[in-house]
This record gives C-alpha cells, structure tokens and sequence, in this order.
C-alpha cells in the first residue's frame, strides 16, 4: 500500500482547456496494461507511431495536435510486480464522430516498444461543462507561477543570456533544428530533440541534428547520414533514447552510439559530461547486440504468458491516501516552497528545513518517522530519506531520477489526493 511508481503527466495537457484559441469539447479516456516495465514517453511515442498512417492524413494526430484539434496526450501510470497499468487521457476539440474514431484507434495498439499491451477506451465524456473549474484551477497556477518567479529570476540570468547566444548559432535543416556545421563537417551528432542541440552548441559541439523524437524520421535526415563519413547516435540515458537508437539503426547508416549517463538528458548535460560521453562512445553493432539481448530477455520474462493481464484491476483507479496522510498533505501546502519537515515517532514536527540542510538534518535526527516535502522528489531527496530512520515520505510529486524504493511509503499530494 502506498509504495508507489505513479507516473502523472504534467504541465501541458490540456485537458479541460483550449490550445491556440480552440476549445476541447470532448476527453477520451482509455485503459492501458502493459506486460512489462515502460515510461510514460514510451507509450505517447506508441500512440503517435502506431496510429500514424492508419486513419488517413486528416485524422493523423502530429497534425490534430499542430492545428489543436487534438490537445496533448496524458498518460497517468503505475508500476507494479514488473506490470504497468494506467490511464490514456486525450482531449479534442473536434466533433462527436471524429472523437470517436480517434478513441476507436488506440485499441489498435497492442506492443508499447518490446512488451505486449491492452488498451480499452473507457468513456468519452465532454467537457465543455467543466470549463469554469479548468480557469479556477489555471488561475492558481498562475499565481502561483507569478509569486515564486522573482526567487528563479536572479538564477537563470546567466543561462538567459546565454540561451540567446546559442539560439543565434542554430539553424534548420529541412525543419530539424541543427548546428551550423551539419552540412560541411565529415561527421554528424543526430540527438533526439531540438534542446540537446543548442546544449552541444553551448558545449562547442556544431555538428549536431536532432531527429525530432522517434516517429516519423525524415527523409532528409536519413540521406544526410548516409553521406558522412561517422555516424553517432547520442541518446539520452533511459529506454527512450534506446527506442530511438533502434529506429534510427534500421532506417540509416550509424557507426557509433554515445548515451547520457542514467536517466539523464543530453540537454541538461554539462559540458563535461558532454565531452567524456562523446569520448566514451561505442560502436553501434556492439550496442545493437547488447541491446537485442536485453530486449529478448525482457521477452522472455514478461512475454511468454498470454494470460498476464488476468492478475490486473478491470480498469486503473488511483490510490487515494488515507485521512491521516490527506491531514499531512494539508500540512504540506502551508509549508515554504521546497522545504521539508520531520515528523518523530512520538508525533512532533521539526521546524522547516532549506534543501541544503535536509541531508545533514535528517543524519543527525533520531526517531525519524516521517518526512514532508513541499515540492517534487527528487533522486537525491530520495536518499538522503532512505539514509535516516524514516518510513513515509509525503511530497508534491516525482522529481528528477525518483524510483520507489521498497522500504518507503512515498504519497504524492498531486497522485493520491
């Protein structure tokens, strides 16, 4: 109970909302089970490739999303026993019939990359009703956004500046956004998207395209690898950027394969990491062949059953928190942004905590029982939790790097409220 690896999509869903003056009308809801452990961006980059093509270019959805009639895919997830179980949420703002065929697509898919899945449209609501309430919510964000940005403001002054910089040395290639060099060096960096090339940009590195995602790769992409003398493929640290290897090796000439570290981005990548993971590179058939023994021995244990859905709930429901972690919730919404709290075994809290001193504090505090957290997991708040004597942890959401961990209750306020 409570041990959780619920993964919610955030930010830019538009569920409820318009997109570029169109209002959704409608949300499909389906269920999806997947025999096998998959990320979020796993089974958006499913529903867009596995649909494409099959219901015409006027239901294509890349182009219902460009045009709004389609808002973005959200995706709520959790992971159990090796399985994953959750929601498919997709706005439109298109007619009753239209929405329909839409919703009718996706139960088309039955692989999410190498695992075997189940998706069922469950309703298709309409949701014009619920606009007042979409405002009011839009509306705390923003202030929300408003009070907290003049503390961020002082800090990314320099990235800023520097952002503008890069952005001048980027160009495009057939509409991929590359470096200036992409052309007339003898080598090419293909990363995935258009921020991993304006951070090697920032690193020095110019010779970089990003292939927009897995997907529909470009012909124009695919003509200028072949004509390099190297090849390298730099994907990012997780089973994404893997996916995108994979297509990428079946479809164009690639010598070479640089991964960010672990469930790290290249466009986040400071430069020396940049560097020593270009250096580091290995050849592709290597990390073909690594990679397709992974795959197939993935297979081999989440695959060969064909009943492995019968041990799943009909449907995905969220698990809601019990009324003494919803009482904790409340106390973390009066806390400060990105502060923490220890709550002792015998019932007394800490006062708050800044985030460099949560490590230190939570090392030398006895009788740890629970800890509190106005802001996402992170990773590294992770650990420094499971280091103390703590059992539970309460926060706003997933952070950077956050895997459950079989020794902690973790509740989310934005999952389990």
């Amino acid at each position: 109970m409570g041990r959780n690896n619920s993964n919610r999509g955030s930010g830019n869903s538009n569920r409820g909302g318009g997109g570029k003056g169109k209002a959704m009308k409608y949300e499909i809801r389906a269920d999806i089970k997947v025999n096998g452990t998959v990320q979020r961006k796993d089974i958006i980059g499913a529903i867009m490739g596995q649909t494409e093509g099959l219901l015409g270019d006027d239901l294509e959805l890349r182009k219902l999303q460009r045009t709004a009639r389609v808002g973005h895919v959200d995706v709520e997830m959790d992971t159990k026993n090796g399985k994953v179980h959750g929601t498919i949420i997709i706005p439109s703002s298109m007619d009753n019939v239209e929405t329909a065929i839409i919703a009718s697509s996706l139960e088309t898919i039955d692989r999410i990359g190498p695992c075997n899945a189940i998706i069922k449209v469950v309703q298709i609501s309409d949701i014009r009703a619920t606009k007042r309430t979409a405002v009011v919510d839009r509306a705390k964000e923003l202030l929300l956004t408003l009070v907290n940005s003049g503390e961020a403001a002082s800090k990314t002054v320099i990235e800023e500046v520097r952002s503008v910089l890069t952005v001048g040395t980027a160009k495009s290639f057939h509409g991929l956004t590359c470096g200036p060099n992409v052309e007339s060096s003898s080598s090419l960096i293909i990363v995935e998207g258009r921020n991993d090339v304006r951070n090697l940009l920032n690193c020095g590195v110019k010779n970089a395209i990003s292939a927009d995602g897995s997907g529909n790769i470009k012909q124009e992409l695919i003509d200028l690898a072949n004509g390099k003398e190297i090849v390298t493929v730099a994907i990012d640290g997780d089973r994404g950027g893997e996916m995108l290897f994979m297509q990428l090796y079946d479809m164009m000439k690639v010598d070479h394969v640089a991964q960010a570290p672990v469930g790290q981005e290249w466009e986040l990548l400071p430069q020396k990491t940049v560097t020593m993971c270009l250096q580091k590179k290995t050849e592709a058939s290597k990390f073909k062949h690594q990679l397709d023994k992974k795959i197939a021995e993935h297979d081999e244990k989440f695959g060969g059953n064909k009943d492995w859905d019968k041990d799943m709930d009909e449907e995905f429901e969220k698990e809601a928190a019990p009324a003494e972690i919803q009482e904790l919730f409340d106390k973390v919404d009066e806390m400060g942004k990105n502060k923490a709290i220890i709550r002792f075994a015998d019932g007394t809290f800490s006062d708050e905590i800044g985030p460099s001193k949560l490590e230190a504090a939570l090392g030398e505090a006895e009788e740890v029982e629970t800890v509190l957290i106005n802001g996402s997991v992170t990773e590294k708040v992770l650990n420094y939790v499971n280091q103390s004597s703590a059992n539970t942890l309460v926060g706003t959401k997933e952070g950077k790097g956050f895997a459950a961990s079989e020794d902690l209750t973790v509740w989310f306020a934005e999952v389990h409220r």
